[in-house]
C-alpha cells in the first residue's frame, strides 16, 4: 500500500521518493514498523487475553517448576502474525506472488493454531486438535503453496531444482518432465515436488512447534532464523551475489526480503513480552505459523536442504522427540529424561534462563554455519 503510494505516484512529484524503490530501504522500515506494532499493542493484547481468561494450561507430566506458569495468556501469536502481515502489506509490492504466497502460508498456518488453542482454552486442557487433524489441515495449507509454485514454474518465474550444498553440479529436478508429456499420467510428474513441499513446510511447523515449551526460546530461535533466511533471500535475488556464491538466481524472489525483515521485528518485539519470566506466551497460532512460515521462505528461495542448518536447533528438538518415542517403543526406554531436548537439559538441573540463551547461542552458531555454506560449494 505505502509502496504503491510512494513509488508509483508521490515520487513522480518529490524524487527522493525514489529511494523506497530500494528492497533494503523498506526492509528496514518492515521491520522497525513491525517491532513498533509488537511492542505498542502487546500490553493491549495481554490485559485483554486476561479479561477474556484466555490462559496458558500446563501439563502436570512437565517439570514441575512450570505450574506456576498456568494461566499465564496464551495465543500471543496473533500479535506476531499481524505485526508480521501489517508490515508485508504497506511496504511490499504486492504485485509480487511470492508475497502472496508468504502471507498465506502465515495466515493458513495461524488459523490451523488459532483453531487448536481455542479447542484447548475451551477445554481447560492441554489437548486442542488431534494429531491427524492438525497434520491433515497443514498438508492442505502446503499443498496450496506447492501448487502455486507450480503455476509459477510454468510462467518461468520458480524452478523446482533442488539445491543440495557442497554438491553445486547436483540439482535434481524434483518434477518428472518425462511424464508430462504423456496424456493422463501428467499430474504424477509433481508428485515428488508436492510430496517434498509438504514434508519441508509441515516439517519446519511442527518442528517450532515443539521447540516453543520455555519463556522466549522459540521466538529468539525464529529471530535468528528469520535474519539468516533474509539474508539468503536478498542474495538470491541479487544476479551478481547469486553468481558470485553459485546459488540459484530467482529474480523477483526479491520482494520476499521485505518479508523477512518484517518477521525478524515482530518477532523481537514479541520478545520483549515472552522473555523470562514470560507475560505472554505465543502459543500454536504462534508456533505452527512460524514454522510453517520459515518452511515456505525456505521452499520459494530454494534453500530447502540449508533450512535444517539455518533452524539447527528447531531439527534437535523435533529428533529428540522422534528418538524418545522410537527407542521407547522398540527398547522400552527412553533415551531422554523427557522431550523435546530441552527439558532434559531442566530435569538436569540447568535452570530456565541458562537453558534458553545457550539454545539461542546454539541456534546462532547453526545459522552462522548454514551462511557459510553459500561460499564452500
Amino acid at each position: 500500500m505505502l509502496y504503491y503510494l510512494l513509488v508509483e505516484v508521490l515520487r513522480r512529484y518529490f524524487s527522493p521518493l525514489n529511494v523506497f524503490r530500494y528492497i533494503t530501504v523498506r526492509t528496514v522500515y518492515a521491520s522497525l514498523t513491525a517491532m513498533f506494532l509488537a511492542l505498542v499493542f502487546g500490553p493491549w493484547l495481554i490485559r485483554k487475553l486476561r479479561e477474556l481468561q484466555i490462559g496458558q494450561y500446563i501439563r502436570e507430566e512437565g517439570p514441575q517448576a512450570h505450574q506456576k506458569k498456568a494461566g499465564t495468556p496464551t495465543m500471543g501469536g496473533v500479535l506476531i502474525v499481524l505485526s508480521t502481515a501489517i508490515p508485508s502489506l504497506l511496504w511490499a509490492d504486492l504485485t509480487n506472488p511470492f508475497i502472496l504466497i508468504a502471507l498465506f502460508a502465515l495466515a493458513g498456518f495461524a488459523i490451523i493454531g488459532f483453531i487448536d488453542d481455542y479447542a484447548k482454552v475451551s477445554k481447560q486442557q492441554n489437548l486442542g486438535l488431534t494429531a491427524k487433524k492438525k497434520i491433515y489441515f497443514q498438508v492442505v495449507v502446503s499443498l496450496v503453496v506447492g501448487g502455486s509454485l507450480l503455476v509459477l514454474l510454468t510462467r518461468n518465474v520458480y524452478s523446482t531444482q533442488l539445491v543440495i550444498p557442497f554438491a553445486k553440479r547436483i540439482h535434481p529436478d524434483l518434477v518428472i518432465h518425462s511424464l508430462m508429456k504423456t496424456p493422463y499420467w501428467w499430474p504424477l510428474a509433481f508428485v515428488p515436488f508436492l510430496i517434498f513441499v509438504c514434508l519441508v513446510i509441515v516439517g519446519s511447523s511442527n518442528a517450532v512447534n515443539l521447540t516453543d515449551g520455555l519463556d522466549g526460546l522459540a521466538i529468539g530461535c525464529t529471530v535468528i532464523a528469520a535474519g539468516a533466511l533474509t539474508v539468503l533471500t536478498y542474495v538470491s535475488s541479487n544476479f551478481r551475489w547469486a553468481a558470485y556464491l553459485d546459488i540459484q538466481y530467482i529474480p523477483k524472489v526479491g520482494e520476499l526480503t521485505v518479508f523477512c525483515g518484517a518477521l525478524v521485528g515482530a518477532s523481537l518485539g514479541f520478545l520483549w513480552y515472552n522473555a523470562h519470566p514470560a507475560e505472554l506466551f505465543m502459543g500454536d497460532v504462534g508456533s505452527l505459523s512460524l514454522g510453517g512460515t520459515l518452511g515456505t521462505i525456505a521452499v520459494i528461495i530454494k534453500q530447502e536442504i540449508l533450512l535444517f542448518f539455518v533452524g539447527g536447533i528447531f531439527v534437535v528438538e523435533a529428533l529428540s522427540v522422534i528418538l524418545q518415542v522410537f527407542s521407547f517403543k522398540l527398547r522400552g526406554k527412553r533415551i531422554f529424561r523427557m522431550a523435546p531436548i530441552h527439558h532434559h537439559f531442566e530435569l538436569l538441573g540447568w535452570s530456565e534462563s541458562k537453558v534458553i540463551v545457550r539454545f539461542w547461542i546454539a541456534a546462532l552458531v547453526f545459522a552462522l554455519f548454514a551462511l557459510t555454506t553459500l561460499k564452500l560449494r
